[in-house]
């Protein structure tokens, strides 16, 4: 017997194909109400890539469940969060181009308030829909090759310099 694959199983396959290979690395984590995308680690990191299945009462017009798909900071420290989500806020020009006017940047959606998002909602779409993954792949996409290079910019910046360094004074 052969199982279906469900939508975020499809929405990873997306993904693995349309990622950019500079972008090194793509790893995932796909379940039943959601994905988890990052870089480089074998293990998940407390800044990544999600599109998941949401309750409505966090999302304005949804009656019944609603999508979300962006960018998380889940590090232990509000500050921590605050700290990536200024860095990328520096670069919001840059990642606004591709991203629209639809990616919110705030608190995260849900129980925590501790953890920063840069993300949209769909509410109340059709799970159903056969181009529903493609779709959401695609989005998640957009989110990854628009914030990946600042995230990774703002990274190589605070990298301590290897250069030796001229002693002052006498």
């Amino acid at each position: 017997m052969q199982l279906e694959p469900s939508l975020f199983d499809e929405v990873a396959d997306v993904v693995r194909g349309m990622v950019p290979p500079a972008l090194g690395s793509v790893h995932h984590r796909a379940h039943r109400y959601g994905i988890k995308v990052w870089f480089d680690s074998s293990t998940p990191t407390r800044e990544h890539y999600e599109a998941q299945v949401i309750g409505p009462k966090e999302v304005r017009g949804a009656k019944v469940l609603a999508l979300e798909v962006g960018f998380h900071a889940e590090h232990p420290k509000v500050a921590d969060n605050e700290a990536v989500i200024a860095r990328l806020m520096k670069r919001e020009k840059q990642w606004r181009r591709v991203l629209g006017a639809e990616a919110e940047v705030g608190p995260f959606l849900g129980r925590r308030d501790d953890w920063r998002r840069v993300s949209e909602t769909w509410p109340d779409p059709d799970l159903g829909a056969e181009e529903l993954a493609v779709q959401l792949g695609a989005r998640l996409v957009d989110y990854v090759t628009a914030l990946e290079p600042v995230r990774r910019a703002a990274r190589k910046s605070r990298a301590p310099s290897s250069a030796p360094r001229a002693k002052l004074g006498r």
